[in-house]
This record gives C-alpha cells, sequence and structure tokens, in this order.
C-alpha cells in the first residue's frame, strides 16, 4: 500500500486536469472523447471510495432477502462471486412468483431501489 498521494487522489487530479485545462481547448469528438475520459476517471474514483461500504451493504441486504445467516466472504473477489449467486437465488424466487405479493415484496423493492442508487451515484457522481 503506498502513502500519499492515495489512488482516488491521483484520479481526481486527472479528472480534473482534463476537465478544467483541457477541454476547454478542445472541440468536436476531440473534447467529447476527453469528456468521456474523464467521466470515466471519476467513475473509478467514486468505485474506489465506495465499493467496499456498497458491497456490504448488498450483502447484508441479500442475506436478510433470502433468509441466510451465511459469513461474508473474506476478500473482495469471493464477495463479488457470492454476492453473485446470492442474487441469482433472488431471481429465482422472483421468476417462481414468491415476491409477487406480501411483506416480502416491498422488502425486495427496497432492497433493489437502495442498490441500484448506490450503483447510480458511482456511475453519475453529483448528477445522481
Amino acid at each position: 500500500m503506498n502513502d500519499r498521494p492515495e489512488a482516488t487522489e491521483l484520479l481526481q487530479a486527472v479528472e480534473n486536469f482534463l476537465r478544467q485545462e483541457l477541454l476547454p481547448s478542445l472541440e468536436g469528438h476531440l473534447g467529447y472523447q476527453v469528456r468521456v475520459a474523464a467521466n470515466v476517471v471519476g467513475m473509478v474514483a467514486r468505485e474506489i471510495d465506495s465499493e467496499e461500504a456498497e458491497l456490504d451493504a448488498e450483502w447484508t441486504g441479500l442475506m436478510d432477502l433470502l433468509g441466510e445467516a451465511s459469513e461474508k466472504p473474506a476478500g473482495r473477489t469471493d464477495l463479488r462471486a457470492a454476492l453473485v449467486d446470492a442474487n441469482r437465488v433472488l431471481v429465482e424466487r422472483i421468476r417462481a412468483g414468491e415476491v409477487d405479493s406480501g411483506p416480502l415484496r416491498g422488502e425486495v423493492l427496497a432492497h433493489l431501489r437502495s442498490t441500484v442508487q448506490a450503483k447510480l451515484r458511482v456511475a453519475l457522481g453529483d448528477r445522481a
């Protein structure tokens, strides 16, 4: 692990350079490409900042919905894989009609809303 500047600080510096220094001097297709690059750099910085908390929140929400008490996997790679599996189980229950009515429906909708909002905050930043 490196000391300062942290990865997100470096990414923010690149994003600022692209937006404030480079973009104002460009037009057309090249300006568009720089805007896209600045958006990508910003998105990566936000993902780094929020990923651990978002993965934890999604894991907790899914375990509550599925009624499971599984131990959260150690490490982000294993946690991401476990989240894919848990989401697959939730999708199967939705397809089977298990959440069409009753209190579970509201809980699933709240979980999905929360998860999607977190993803939009990463993708859109201040525009979310």
